[in-house]
């Protein structure tokens, strides 16, 4: 096991022996980009450059062993990063978003299980009731009417949860059972854009990805387009251990209620460096009338001296695969549209400037931006999609049953002088 440069190599064990971690962990800090690898032909084995384990160990170190203290390393089996890509509980992304459906991957998340809600026997309903609906839309009607869509969220969220006396049972159905109906409260309360934010909206019926464009487009759900919001749904349900997913196991692990755990993956998903990113990206496209103007706008905006949202993404140097494939779909089924071809020439004018690919912040805004619908839509596709993943991270803290408590190293002024 040598480098490049005629150095020896270190063995898995080797590795993770120098960082007094397990190999497990080991693997952590490889799917959150923290440590390289080189896989062996066969890809049965792994090796790492000594020098790159050296600069993990070398920070200032936790009071267990030598783990980084910016790094919080928690055991779960709902998704890893690995070959470039995520998987869900073994399973590739994209695959999953090409075959099956948002609430069939919400299970699969949860439970580990394809189990389709209304077969026989199935004892599932993606429906919030009609108390929680009443509830979570005079919630949101009290906003003002140019609120965006996950502010509505946010609203609609603490409003379902003040409504479920039995939030606080915390056994696997019950939680997956307020999984069901929290998300399809969120997608129901929400207006139709360009209404009052009072006026009635249809009752929910079908599929989450067909209830959530009646919240987010004023216009007639094209079925093409559907399903690519429903991809975009499965490809951001869950992406390991993301700030706003931490937040969420952070209050699960103290007991919170699912609505409490959403709550806080809500707060945290809406910065602009977590979900929020889009939200500049839809301003952008917007700003592009035709597709000519795509290298002017960016020019204009380099030289007030803003940054580019929606390019690279420090786990995937390769690409982010998640937006690679719903620019695809969004591609192949919106071939036709103006609002495409503006996307394309935002591409082709950063790809020739040399910028990084675009991330799936990118891809969203663009499937925002291509269908029309109102200001803010792709952070909620985000938020919506995502908490999905919260659930199941609250489940396996739920099941852990043990308090995350991270530790702080104290750099202020000695202390007893």
């Amino acid at each position: 096991m040598v480098d490049g440069r005629g150095g020896r190599r270190l063995s898995t064990a080797e590795a993770a022996a120098r960082l007094g971690v397990k190999p497990a962990t080991l693997y952590a800090y490889v799917s959150r980009g923290l440590l390289g690898r080189e896989r062996s032909p066969d890809g049965r084995t792994s090796t790492f450059d000594p020098a790159e384990v050296d600069r993990l160990a070398r920070p200032g170190r936790s009071r267990r062993g030598r783990r980084p203290a910016t790094d919080l390393v928690v055991p779960s089996a709902i998704t890893a990063i690995d070959q470039g890509r995520p998987w869900y509980r073994g399973l590739a992304v994209t695959d999953l978003a090409a075959t099956r459906t948002f609430e069939e991957v919400a299970e699969w998340l949860w439970t580990a299980q394809f189990a389709i809600p209304g077969t026989a026997g199935s004892g599932m309903s993606w429906r919030a009731s009609e108390a929680a609906l009443v509830a979570g839309r005079r919630a949101q009607a009290a906003l003002p009417r140019e609120a965006l869509p996950l502010e509505r969220i946010r609203v609609i969220a603490a409003a379902l949860a003040a409504g479920d006396e039995l939030r606080l049972e915390l056994r696997p159905a019950a939680v997956t059972a307020a999984g069901r109906s929290l998300i399809a409260g969120l997608v129901d309360c929400l207006p139709l854009p360009g209404a009052p934010p009072s006026a009635p909206r249809a009752p929910g019926a079908g599929a989450i990805a067909g209830r959530l464009w009646g919240g987010l487009s004023a216009g007639d759900p094209d079925p093409g387009l559907v399903g690519v919001l429903d991809a975009a749904l499965v490809l951001l349900a869950d992406h390991e251990l993301a700030a706003s997913t931490v937040a969420a196991r952070v209050a699960a692990s103290v007991r919170a209620d699912p609505y409490a755990v959403v709550s806080a993956g809500l707060a945290t998903v809406s910065g602009t460096l977590h979900g929020g990113a889009s939200l500049g990206i839809e301003d952008l496209l917007d700003e592009i009338d035709q597709p000519g103007q795509a290298a002017a706008v960016i020019g204009a905006r380099l030289r007030r001296g803003e940054r580019l949202w929606g390019f690279g993404h420090r786990l995937y140097p390769d690409g982010d695969p998640r937006a690679g494939y719903l620019l695809t779909r969004l591609r192949a089924t919106a071939a036709w549209s103006p609002r495409m071809a503006v996307v394309d020439a935002l591409l082709d004018a950063t790809t020739r400037r040399g910028l990084p690919q675009p991330s799936i912040d990118l891809a969203l805004a663009a499937l925002a931006h291509v269908t029309t619908m109102t200001r803010g839509a792709a952070e909620a596709i985000f938020a919506i999609a995502r908490t999905a993943g919260w659930i199941a991270h609250a489940l396996e803290e739920y099941d852990r049953n043990t308090p995350i408590r991270p530790r702080a190293i104290y750099t202020g002024p000695s202390i007893g002088t």
